[in-house]
């Protein structure tokens, strides 16, 4: 599925991406930071979500949702913004806005809304599968292992790790560390009163070399300098 991303704040669309990633690995994500990139992009590429900051330079997020609508009708649009306006609510009506999302973005509002969007995946994962990363997410600062979900769950580990690859396109310790790097990403831009090893602790890594190592593995950039990038 193809999904626009839309917010003039870079931070606050990076931050967005964090999100979603780990929650629907399969979504093709684009991202904009203007409504003429943004409705540039709608004329390339068929989107079937939106996540479109009402306030843009340029054409305004209600502007770039009317073009979206116009082109694919049955396209899900949610709106992101710091404000609650009832001018903004009564147009986004109209247009059949499917939710709202107030700034700052909280994961769990997120997730309840991505939850209600599944009817769009070709795919959508088992209830073991589902079972299986929401314990994930819940617990991802813990040292976890695949043999004591499985337990956890009542299945056997092989039958869930071959499920989980199958369904999720990626290893169970793959998702896992893929997830800790985008919650460490997300606390060093946010808690930059923390140290790096304050960050590896919280994020479950075992040590702070084995996560700067894998961190400049996922990233191309070590903890330290993608904080810097971040202020």
């Amino acid at each position: 599925m193809n999904v626009l991303l839309v917010d003039d704040e870079p931070l606050e669309l990076e931050q967005l991406a964090m999100f979603i990633k780990p929650l629907r690995p399969r979504w093709h994500l684009f991202t904009a930071v203007d409504g003429n990139q943004a409705s540039a992009l709608c004329q390339q590429i068929p989107f079937q979500l939106a996540f479109l900051d009402i306030q843009l330079p340029g054409k305004s997020g209600l502007e770039v949702a009317w073009e979206l609508k116009s082109r694919n009708e049955d396209a899900d649009i949610i709106m992101v913004t710091a404000f609650q306006d009832f001018q903004y609510a009564k147009e986004s009506i109209k247009l059949g806005v499917v939710d709202y999302l107030l700034k700052p973005i909280i994961e769990n509002e997120l997730k309840e809304v991505i939850l209600r969007l599944q009817r769009h995946e070709s795919i959508e994962y088992s209830p073991l599968v589902l079972a299986t990363i929401n314990i994930l997410q819940e617990r991802f600062g813990e040292k976890l292992n695949l043999t004591d979900i499985a337990r956890e769950i009542h299945v056997n580990p092989s039958y869930l790790s071959r499920r989980f690859s199958e369904e999720v396109k990626l290893g169970f310790s793959e998702y896992v560390i893929d997830y800790r790097i985008e919650k460490a990403k997300i606390l060093l831009v946010t808690h930059v009163d923390w140290t790096i090893s304050q960050v590896s602790e919280v994020t479950g890594f075992n040590s702070q070399h084995y996560f700067s190592t894998i961190f400049r593995k996922k990233t191309g950039f070590t903890p330290r300098e993608y904080r810097e990038m971040g202020k």
